[in-house]
């Protein structure tokens, strides 16, 4: 079995694990709406993938206020 000759320095450890670090999520604005959303997802605020309507959006319900 390998074993190594001498201790990994944390140096080499951390040059090593370099490339692990979190990456800011890209975001593009919707064609359609202009909000952003992921590239290649659903618009979630229009439900518009491109230029075809995906998912149809109604409008929210407002809840009538307690008396």
């Amino acid at each position: 079995m390998a074993v190594p000759k001498r201790k990994t320095t944390p140096s080499r450890r951390n040059m090593r694990r370099a490339h692990d670090g979190v990456q800011v999520a890209a975001h593009h604005e919707c064609p359609n709406c202009g909000e952003l959303k992921r590239p290649h997802h659903v618009c979630g605020a229009c439900g518009h993938y491109g230029d075809r309507e995906i998912i149809a959006k109604t409008e929210e319900l407002v809840a009538p206020e307690a008396e």
